[in-house]
């Protein structure tokens, strides 16, 4: 497996897109809330439950804690998947209550060795929700790796496209600086390359890691 480009894909990729100031959540439930609404759909859908949730007064852990679940349902309908991701935020806010009294700052003096394993245990909560969660809500050092990752990669030669995701992390993790602001500007640099031009059917002539590429059927 080789790992000698991932530092030099970042710096290209910063290079060509600069900063890209995510996650756009004004505060960290309201992250932690977009992590599961941004399951299996657009941003922009996420945009526009979340803002049903703010005009309902309702974006906060005590009243989601106490909404019902079928109101919750209608309110994130845009999400889509709104009635299993309304039982998932219910989940989710249940575990701030029970674990941390449903205080965040709580929550964010956990350990990351101690958070993780707990979040994964939520009902709806899998690896990619929950280091989104871990990185962009309570800025611990949790490398998110989602299905870009696993497409940009593999079509560098770095790894497979069907890597298991704490393999593919591990790249990664071992390989960068242990830098919660690089992991965060990382994943989003991989989320525009992948969302814009290195599709399904890559725009491989507007690629600025094409050199990177190994892969002569996408080149």
């Amino acid at each position: 497996m080789r790992r000698d480009p991932v530092l030099k894909i970042y710096k290209r990729l910063y290079k060509t897109f600069g900063p890209r100031g995510w996650w756009p959540g004004q505060t960290p439930f309201e992250v932690m809330v977009g992590a599961v609404l941004t399951q299996n759909t657009a941003w922009t859908n996420v945009e526009k439950a979340i803002r049903n949730l703010k005009r309902e007064r309702v974006l906060t852990p005590g009243r989601l804690h106490k909404i019902k679940a079928s109101r919750l349902a209608r309110l994130i309908r845009p999400a889509g998947y709104f009635n299993v991701k309304a039982k998932r935020l219910k989940s989710l806010v249940s575990f701030l209550f029970k674990e941390y009294k449903g205080d965040l700052s709580r929550m964010r003096k956990e350990g990351i060795r101690t958070l993780r394993p707990k979040l994964l245990g939520v009902h709806g909560i899998g690896p990619e929700t929950c280091d989104s969660i871990l990185l962009y809500a309570f800025d611990k050092p949790a490398f998110v790796i989602d299905a870009y990752t696993k497409r940009i990669f593999s079509r560098c030669g770095i790894t497979k496209e069907d890597i298991p995701y704490e393999e593919l992390q591990s790249v990664f993790v071992e390989t960068l600086p242990k830098n919660v602001r690089l992991y965060n500007e990382y994943h989003a640099l991989i989320v525009q390359l992948g969302k814009d031009i290195c599709r399904k059917d890559p725009k491989c002539g507007l690629c600025c890691i094409r050199e990177f590429c190994r892969n002569k059927d996408f080149r």
